[in-house]
């Protein structure tokens, strides 16, 4: 009997009219990701994704991999079966043999989709539960504390059985490509990765930019940043990074300006820029790992400062989080190991000992006079590198 992937997804049952259009984009993202892991067939029926493995032997590869797919709520391995009682539990016993052994807690759950079907979903369950407990000695049926579940689906084209408890989790949220395309200011720290996978979760589609200050930072700095980019690529199948020459305009910044005020020039450096870099990519908004008060730049005052220099919507997904939260959110999607390492962004080599906390537009906008904004601006979008990132399979 034939193995298939059941895959369920969350919030686009909620779409109504839309969920098609949800539907075809999440097929089309799961597509992508096994571009170059196996041979599939994915259609959709029932609220429900079934993905064919045609490569059978790397059905569990798949599998995992569809863990990494926006808009996935769950993906479980089934055994198909015709749609007759005898055989649903013959494929019950044999596919979940090596859970049922002898002293186990166990029951059966049963949806039936295929109303022609001549057992209600109840009397399913009881067939298979009674078959089970006839056929394997020493189970145990348990209604309200089970250690197994089998679950039986009876749909409009065939039956399929497996374990509930060995589905995997998927990411949920929303297919990525659903909720527009916005600009990451990517750093090579630990807070903007989680920026960038948190908004990547709603369906939107991500593009990155790290501002990059040779000799000031190594080239290990660029390959740490593209690291992440890389990581977040396996979730959202390629990610743009384009990296900035930032050396001159801190540089500027430094020999002109007060010391105090450098911080914050800095970011406003940086967001006109990746608002003018997100413009010309058809980026709707900008994304940045900032969280209220965590450092001097990131008051609720020094965030007005920075957001009126750009005309863009700028997400903060993280602004309500501490510390702790986005270092845990870090380690779940795997960015926090090569975030920690010991190479330094721009930021953290030209920070001032005492930066304000409590800055005046207008006293920043009087610092900022002193340069040549729109020239250091423009020249650094000229100088701009631009990498297409893919995930390692």
């Amino acid at each position: 009997m034939k193995e298939i992937l059941l895959v369920k997804y969350g919030e686009i049952i909620l779409k109504g009219g839309n969920r098609s259009r949800f539907e075809k984009i999440l097929i089309e993202n799961m597509s992508k990701a096994l571009k170059n892991i196996a041979k599939t067939r994915i259609t959709v029926l029932q609220a429900t994704v079934y993905v064919e493995v045609l490569e059978e032997e790397k059905i569990d590869l798949v599998a995992q991999r569809l863990t990494m797919v926006f808009g996935i709520v769950s993906i479980v391995k089934a055994r198909v079966c015709s749609k007759d009682i005898t055989a649903i539990c013959e494929a019950a016993k044999e596919y979940c043999k090596n859970d049922l052994v002898s002293g186990t807690r166990f029951k059966v759950e049963a949806k039936r989709s295929d109303k022609a079907f001549p057992l209600n979903s109840i009397e399913i369950a009881m067939e298979v539960g009674g078959f089970l407990d006839d056929s394997i000695s020493g189970l145990k049926a348990d209604m309200h504390t089970p250690e197994i579940t089998v679950k039986v689906e009876v749909r409009d084209s065939a039956a399929y059985v497996y374990c509930r408890e060995n589905r995997l989790k998927g990411q949920g949220g929303m297919p990525q490509g659903t909720g527009g395309r916005a600009t990451l200011l990517l750093s090579g720290g630990i807070d903007s990765p989680v920026a960038g996978h948190m908004m990547a979760k709603r369906g939107t589609q991500i593009e990155a930019v790290n501002f990059f200050s040779y000799p000031y930072t190594s080239e290990r700095a660029k390959e740490k940043v593209m690291e992440l980019a890389g990581i977040l690529a396996r979730y959202t199948s390629v990610v743009k990074l384009h990296i900035v020459p930032f050396t001159e305009i801190q540089l500027a910044i430094r020999d002109n300006c007060p010391e105090q005020h450098m911080t914050l020039l800095m970011r406003r450096f940086m967001m006109r820029i990746a608002e003018i870099i997100a413009e010309n990519n058809n980026s709707q908004a900008l994304i940045t790992g900032e969280s209220a008060g965590q450092v001097a730049s990131q008051t609720l005052a020094a965030l007005n400062v920075t957001n009126s220099v750009v005309k863009m919507p700028v997400l903060r997904p993280l602004i309500g989080m501490d510390k702790t939260e986005i270092i845990e959110r870090a380690e779940k999607i795997g960015t926090f190991e090569t975030s920690i390492l010991p190479y330094e962004d721009c930021c953290t080599v030209f920070t001032p000992k005492n930066p304000t906390t409590q800055p005046k537009l207008s006293s920043i906008e009087k610092s900022e006079s002193r340069l040549d904004f729109d020239g250091l601006v423009e020249k650094a979008v000229l100088g701009t590198e631009t990498v297409t990132i893919y995930p390692e399979i």
